[in-house]
């Protein structure tokens, strides 16, 4: 449906997307994860049509859009700013571009109430968006998007300044919607949670480069180096190979065990242990018991061989 090709840009001479080639399937959602830097946000650009590639094209339903204008390609976007109209109120968000498309009043009051309702913001047609709060901002904006029926939907870090129990909430919210839609679409972030709960397909991105594309599943089980091992919190590299986390097995081991726990981090339901291990080793291990070791508790380490994981 959606295709980029070996496509490359640069600024001043630096390299900010390195040719990029990345396949989206109809009514796919795929997750661009990478840092800050890594040409998240430049291949969104590119596929819009607001940067023109040096190299390389985007073809969608088998249209080169190299001659295409970013109005008519057919691709909506949301962005971390929401950048709505604050003279306009809600259902004239909404609005715009069917109203650009000069579609009748009828059907496009229509189209306004269907958007807001799937959104969650039925009866707030009228309001004015100054008096939104950043997430039901951030709706109407996702609304202003869909509205039009775009083949394909561009999320920049649509959640990142949002504080984390909301954004927790809209990522839900994000799920249900993508499913009910069908939308294809194509979303950027640095936030790992985020791009495992949303994707059907995860493209990790570095240095203007796809690192590696799978499922969820398939890039946690297998990184494609030690460098994304270590991004995706992975922190256990040793010997050209990974132990994830929850492989490491923890119990208190008085004076026969084989290490000593240097912290104990709650991170909501889980407890990262740090264990520094005779040998001289440090290992992180997950456990979600409310009982856990302490800091400066004796314990015994092993590790199930099914959680060590051999990096190319």
């Amino acid at each position: 449906m959606l295709r980029v090709e070996h496509s490359t840009v640069r600024f001043d001479g630096r390299t900010a997307l390195d040719d990029v080639t990345l396949d989206v399937g109809d009514g796919e959602v795929v997750t661009v994860l990478g840092p800050s830097g890594s040409g998240k946000t430049t291949l969104l650009r590119v596929i819009a049509g607001l940067q023109r590639p040096d190299q390389g094209r985007v073809v969608l339903d088998g249209r080169d859009l190299a001659s295409v204008p970013p109005h008519r390609r057919g691709i909506g976007l949301v962005f971390q700013d929401h950048a709505l109209f604050h003279h306009r109120d809600v259902a004239g968000n909404v609005a715009f571009g069917l109203r650009m498309r000069n579609e009748p009043a009828a059907a496009i009051g229509r189209r306004v109430r269907d958007m807001l309702e799937l959104v969650g913001l039925s009866g707030f047609e009228d309001r004015s968006v100054a008096t939104l709060s950043g997430g039901e901002q951030q709706r109407v904006a996702l609304a202003r998007a869909l509205a039009p029926g775009p083949r394909v939907l561009l999320l920049d870090e649509p959640l990142g300044s949002l504080d984390r129990r909301l954004r927790d909430r809209l990522l839900d919210d994000l799920a249900r919607l993508f499913a009910e839609v069908q939308v294809t679409a194509i979303y950027v972030t640095h936030d790992q949670a985020e791009a495992f709960a949303l994707g059907d397909r995860v493209a990790v991105m570095r240095t203007g480069r796809l690192v590696q594309v799978g499922t969820p599943d398939a890039i946690w089980a297998q990184p494609a180096d030690a460098d994304l091992a270590h991004f995706l919190g992975l922190r256990n590299v040793r010997d050209g190979s990974v132990v994830r986390p929850e492989a490491v097995l923890v119990r208190v081991g008085g004076g026969d065990g084989n290490g000593v726990v240097l912290a104990a981090i709650r991170q909501g339901p889980t407890v990262r242990l740090v264990v520094s291990l005779d040998s001289g080793e440090t290992l992180e291990a997950l456990v979600t018991s409310l009982e856990h070791p302490e800091p400066g508790d004796r314990v015994s380490v092993e590790i199930d061989p099914a959680g060590i994981v051999e990096l190319p």
